[in-house]
């Protein structure tokens, strides 16, 4: 059934292992085992890809242990037309891998409206979903019967793809006969009229650079009134100078500051940050455009 009670009651146990996993609470309701595989799986997620730093991880955990509340999962469930009867199909699902459980969402969409999910996961987050699907099932076995993990798609009736521009075209020649949601590349831009506080400036910093600035919410571009001083944000997102020690962000910084040099290309840096004024919406890891 689409969001019946019985699955929203289950994805709000899932919210409330995040919430007390991530805050260091005392586990309840018998899942202190997974909690155990869970610490594992984060430690694991950082060896496998670099990019997935402990402290990004747990963040990402915390944030859908906000969101996977029974309040705002029955607010979702009134928005979508309230519970009702589906006919059930088997939903395809390729998962990007930009920032940790990206494809969540969509995992948690197609649980609650009752249909079964045939999972891609990406090869670059592929070791939290598998454990946190088993909170699920400890709510219910017959949960088990809802998805399933695959290396290829086969056997679907309709498709959620998440890649790039590129991938994107594959997704649409192979994927374009079933119903389908395909996403490419996205990126955000902040709109600064000059009047912005510090706080906002420093709430900025967390748009920039949290994940690295590789989600599709991070900011990568500024929209600036004529003459607008940039130093103001680099006085602002001074808190984030460490994140040039990680050796991929710091690589990519050292890479592209060397060959705006090497091509005389007008830039400004922080130590941590090089900013361009550039229309171009989409950046590079470490760079950030601003137009007019």
């Amino acid at each position: 059934m689409f969001f019946s009670d019985h699955r929203i009651a289950a994805v709000s146990r899932l919210g409330q292992f995040l919430r007390e996993f991530s805050s260091d609470s005392p586990i309840s309701g018998g899942l202190a085992d997974i909690a155990e595989e869970l610490r594992g799986a984060v430690t694991k997620s950082h060896r496998h890809n670099g990019w997935f730093i402990t402290e990004n991880v747990m963040y990402a955990l915390s944030s859908w242990g906000e969101a996977l509340t029974e309040t705002r999962l029955h607010l979702w469930r009134s928005r979508e037309g309230g519970a009702q009867e589906v006919n059930r199909l088997r939903v395809g699902v390729v998962m990007a891998g930009n920032i940790p459980l990206v494809g969540l969402h969509d995992f948690i969409s197609i649980f609650l409206s009752g249909h079964f999910a045939v999972v891609k996961m990406s090869s670059d987050d592929e070791c939290l979903l598998p454990v946190l699907v088993k909170v699920l099932l400890r709510e219910d076995p017959l949960f088990e019967g809802d998805w399933i993990f695959v290396d290829r798609l086969d056997h679907i009736e309709a498709v959620i793809a998440t890649g790039s521009d590129n991938t994107s075209r594959y997704f649409e020649y192979y994927f374009g006969k079933y119903p389908n949601i395909i996403r490419k590349n996205r990126t955000s831009v902040a709109v600064l009229d000059g009047t912005e506080s510090e706080q906002e400036l420093v709430a900025l910093g967390e748009d920039l650079f949290r994940y690295f600035g590789m989600g599709c919410r991070n900011v990568g571009h500024l929209l600036v009134p004529e003459g607008y001083d940039i130093q103001l944000v680099f006085a602002n997102i001074v808190g984030w100078d460490d994140i040039v020690n990680n050796n991929k962000y710091g690589n990519n910084y050292e890479y592209y500051r060397a060959l705006f040099l090497l091509n005389q290309d007008d830039f400004l840096e922080n130590g941590f940050l090089i900013v361009r004024d550039n229309k171009e919406l989409h950046t590079p890891v470490s760079i950030l455009h601003h137009s007019t």
